[in-house]
């Protein structure tokens, strides 16, 4: 395998600590010439999903690497830790589900493995900071050209640990979609892809569901930009990745609506 010059790490690690240093460390340590690429730290702590989802929707624009995530709140457990290979990248971590959205992206499983050569490990082997005794070393030896095999024994894909479906339902007026994430701005990215959206209306109308009396709809525009909304008016739009998100002018829809990663919204014609 050829050597790649650069590692993208993601972690929900936080930036007060000094677990990111840490780990950017050990790969300077044994891979002084590879390049590391920060995606965040900043995932909510333990937050898989939300984790998975900025890896899957970022890696498509980053080079050929290997790609380390750490969002893992079974660290220490018997979850396996695992490397894979996808399209021209390897990913990294835990198997939590983590990792297979962005191998999607990426092209699809082509070999996975389990990690536990222990000559590929770190020296010493903590039971809660896998980011740095496991992924790291693993990360700069693939990043050096080690063979994926010489890591451990090959894991069929079909057993991987996959994170559950989020729901989508389309609906004869409209859709109700999951909430994927929540990014920096409040603004809030369904499950539903823009498929859904482009028949829709310019006038449309958001509720969380199940809706009840904390649950009260607003209306919004089916816009291409925040700013074809009046300031503080609500939008409903497809975002970067694809995907129907609904944003505020101004404003953060996630606290017009008060809505976490996995509670619903219904998006219909106004």
């Amino acid at each position: 395998m050829a050597p790649t010059p650069w590692i993208s790490f993601t972690t929900d690690y936080g930036l007060a600590d000094g677990f990111v240093a840490a780990c950017h460390g050990t790969l300077a340590r044994l891979a002084p010439t590879a390049r590391v690429i920060d995606v965040t730290h900043l995932v909510p702590p333990g937050d898989v999903r939300r984790g998975a989802a900025v890896l899957a929707q970022t890696v498509p624009y980053l080079p050929a690497a290997v790609h380390v995530a750490v969002v893992d709140p079974g660290v220490g457990t018997a979850r396996r830790a695992i490397a894979l290979a996808a399209g021209d990248g390897l990913l990294v971590g835990p198997d939590n589900g983590l990792l297979l959205d962005a191998a999607v992206a990426l092209g699809g499983v082509s070999a996975a493995v389990e990690l536990t050569n222990p000559d590929w490990l770190g020296t010493q082997l903590s039971a809660t900071f896998h980011g740095r005794d496991i992924f790291a070393p693993v990360a700069a030896r693939l990043a050096l050209g080690a063979p994926l095999a010489d890591a451990g024994p090959a894991v069929e894909p079909g057993t991987l640990v996959r994170l559950p479906t989020p729901l989508v339902h389309a609906e004869p007026d409209g859709f109700t979609a999951e909430v994927l994430t929540v990014d920096h701005f409040g603004n809030v990215q369904l499950a539903a892809t823009g498929a859904l959206l482009e028949p829709l209306p310019q006038a449309l109308w958001v509720t969380q569901r199940p809706a009840g009396p904390d649950h009260v709809g607003a209306p919004a525009v089916h816009a291409r930009t925040f700013d074809d909304a009046p300031p503080g008016g609500l939008v409903v739009h497809v975002d970067s990745a694809g995907l129907v998100a609904v944003a505020v002018n101004g404003g953060r829809a996630a606290d017009r609506f008060g809505v976490v990663p996995g509670d619903q919204l219904r998006v219909t014609a106004g």
